[in-house]
């Protein structure tokens, strides 16, 4: 990491816990490393700087949510909870509504993912928050929790969603599934089962009971279908489910990770091989993983954010699309899957969530309009004739001697008409460990992504209730701010 970079971010030496932190966690089987943990840590565990950035990661979610509740898929998700449990208690971000804990969790975790817009950990390759934030969210409301619970519960399911995603090196994409669904039902279960007091026991327990929940298909990345938005919502609300569970004496799997079927072996094929289990437990308690959680600075695909950067760097430099033959773009092998094939189906997105996998349609619109931004993301801007016509142009190769997956590299190659040939490296994307994005340009995020649903003083109200959520003593009532009337 590099702290200079952010100067609100640390060193990992400095981000070490108290001495009495127990160092022995790192030796212990997998479940019971994470049960301990989630049981044994107190809020003066994590140190400060930790805790800051864990509630700005939750303001940058729930900015997300706020503006993703303007679309009508989100909007039909609300009238299918609504249809299927009627009104609750929770809070909904962005919507005046209030549903049971569960439909709460589906709709908030959905709401999160809604704009892909999220947050990242780089080396698992998930989006963490947007399935423990609403994972506490509800289960506070239901318990009555305290936002310095919330917090400490909320870095907790953090901790351990992106260490067992860690630990596959990018074989869950590989066969087809979807990390923050299949990873973040585990780390769901810790946060909710933590809030609910369970003692480490029913903590083990309850992981045993959710491998059996964790689900999510990359299948979406055919046809630009809504599925993935709905990974991590069903994570949150299976999380809570396996806890309850466990409260109550229900008896699950007791190897859910490393287990002949359990998550590794069932979810990654011929790819566990590669697996490190080392990696879930290495440095728990004293090294945190939230600080190499990245957020995004643009609303698509993680993978295709450094080609953006350096499309965007290109055009800075004077080419503009007239000028162009033709576009290479170079991303890590891992990641061609997901953002580079099928290729007919990249070169012509369907909808603005197929062009948010498209690094070649990415690439283009930020070579033509100079920025890449929600507003990019329009109907209108996907059939856009002069993106459509250079989209066409653009080839994708691998990006041969990438980190990856401990950042996500690009290069765009522009062969210009006149012949010349120019290029732009990203090695490090922007947002990563790295590169972090700082609180106040977080906030800055926040801000413009909620002021496209809500007025100035909500806007505010919302800023100033995650900010504070530390001092809260019922957390569901704080956040409440952000439930408010959508702006007319």
């Amino acid at each position: 990491m590099n702290a200079q970079a952010n100067p609100q971010l640390k060193s990992s030496a400095d981000l070490a816990g108290p001495d009495k932190v127990d160092m022995a966690l790192g030796r212990l089987p997998i479940t019971e490393a994470l049960a301990r943990f989630a049981a044994e840590t107190k809020a003066s565990d994590i140190p400060a700087v930790v805790r800051v950035r864990a509630m700005h990661h939750m303001l940058d979610a729930a900015g997300i949510a706020v503006a993703a509740s303007r679309y009508d898929h989100s909007q039909r998700v609300l009238t299918a909870m609504r249809g299927l449990g009627g009104e609750g208690s929770v809070p909904v971000f962005g919507f005046p509504a209030r549903l049971s804990p569960r439909d709460a969790a589906i709709l908030n975790g959905y709401l999160c993912h809604g704009l892909d817009f999220d947050d990242t950990h780089v080396a698992g390759i998930i989006h963490p928050t947007a399935s423990i934030l609403p994972a506490v969210l509800s289960t506070a409301a239901h318990v009555g929790a305290s936002g310095e619970d919330v917090v400490t519960a909320f870095v907790i399911g953090v901790e351990a969603a992106a260490r067992i995603a860690s630990v596959a090196k990018s074989g869950f994409h590989q066969v087809g599934f979807h990390p923050t669904g299949i990873v973040g039902v585990f780390g769901a279960t810790l946060a909710a089962g933590r809030l609910m007091g369970l003692n480490a026991k029913a903590l083990a327990m309850a992981q045993g009971i959710a491998v059996s929940m964790a689900s999510g298909s990359l299948e979406f990345v055919e046809d630009g279908a809504w599925n993935k938005r709905l990974h991590p919502g069903w994570a949150a609300q299976a999380g809570m489910t396996a806890a309850a569970l466990a409260r109550e004496g229900f008896v699950g799997a007791t190897r859910p990770y490393d287990g002949r079927f359990g998550l590794f072996k069932a979810y990654m094929g011929a790819y566990a091989e590669q697996a490190d289990p080392a990696l879930a437990t290495a440095g728990l308690g004293h090294v945190w993983e939230l600080m190499q959680t990245a957020i995004k600075p643009y609303p698509a695909c993680h993978f295709t954010h450094a080609c953006i950067d350096a499309a965007l760097a290109l055009r800075a430099q004077g080419v503009t699309p007239d000028q162009i033959a033709s576009v290479e773009t170079r991303v890590p092998a891992g990641t061609h899957k997901v953002i580079c094939l099928p290729e007919a189906n990249k070169l012509k997105p369907a909808n603005s969530y197929d062009a948010q996998f498209s690094v070649q349609w990415l690439t283009a619109a930020a070579f033509v309009r100079g920025r890449l931004g929600l507003a990019e993301l329009e109907p209108d801007v996907i059939v856009d004739p002069e993106i459509a016509a250079l989209t066409q142009k653009v080839r994708f190769a691998d990006y041969p001697d990438s980190p990856f997956p401990k950042a996500y590299s690009g290069e765009v190659i522009v062969t210009l008409a006149d012949g010349r040939k120019l290029a732009h490296r990203e090695h490090i994307n922007r947002g990563a460990a790295e590169r972090p994005l700082s609180n106040a340009e977080i906030i800055e995020k926040f801000r413009a992504n909620a002021a496209t649903a809500c007025d100035g003083p909500s806007v505010a109200r919302m800023e100033r209730a995650m900010l504070g959520l530390e001092t809260a003593t019922d957390a569901a009532a704080e956040l409440a701010a952000f439930s408010p009337a959508p702006r007319r």
